[in-house]
């Protein structure tokens, strides 16, 4: 599991934005137009960092024969809420396949994304209209979707 939380090539099978690191603490580079900074790393348990100003960590505690990945996004802004953690529901279902040693694309894990999204609007209880736009411009169209 920590290969697949910590090393770019296992990282770009699941992970929203693969990058180029070793990690190491205090290591910074640009994604998707921020910042990111490596603000911990303790192989295997622990790694985290902040991202456009917002904390994230992969936790890995030992359960079993195996572990439990534990994933905190601390969400700066309420509004976003319900499209970041869509985002993230779909990134962590293709998770489990890649450590079976299948590959599950971004596109078919994304295609549940407009029902969970109004999910998690009603959930936290944010319009959902700013996601509804984002995701009909990522499918380039500028309706609602």
């Amino acid at each position: 599991m920590w290969r697949a939380v910590s090393v770019p090539a296992e990282l770009e099978r699941w992970f929203p934005a693969a990058v180029d690191w070793t990690p190491a603490k205090g290591e910074t580079f640009e994604a998707a137009g921020q910042t990111l900074e490596v603000t911990e790393v303790d192989a295997p348990r622990r790694l985290a960092w902040t991202y456009a100003g917002q904390l994230h960590s992969f936790e890995l505690v030992a359960e079993g024969d195996g572990c439990r990945l534990i994933f905190t996004h601390v969400i700066g802004d309420l509004d976003s809420a319900a499209q970041t953690a869509t985002g993230w529901e779909t990134y962590f279902w293709r998770l489990g396949p890649h450590l079976a040693g299948q590959f599950i694309s971004e596109e078919v894990a994304h295609e549940p994304w407009e029902e969970l999204h109004e999910h998690y609007a009603q959930r936290f209880g944010v319009d959902p209209g700013p996601g509804r736009r984002f995701a009909a411009a990522l499918r380039g169209n500028n309706g609602d979707a």
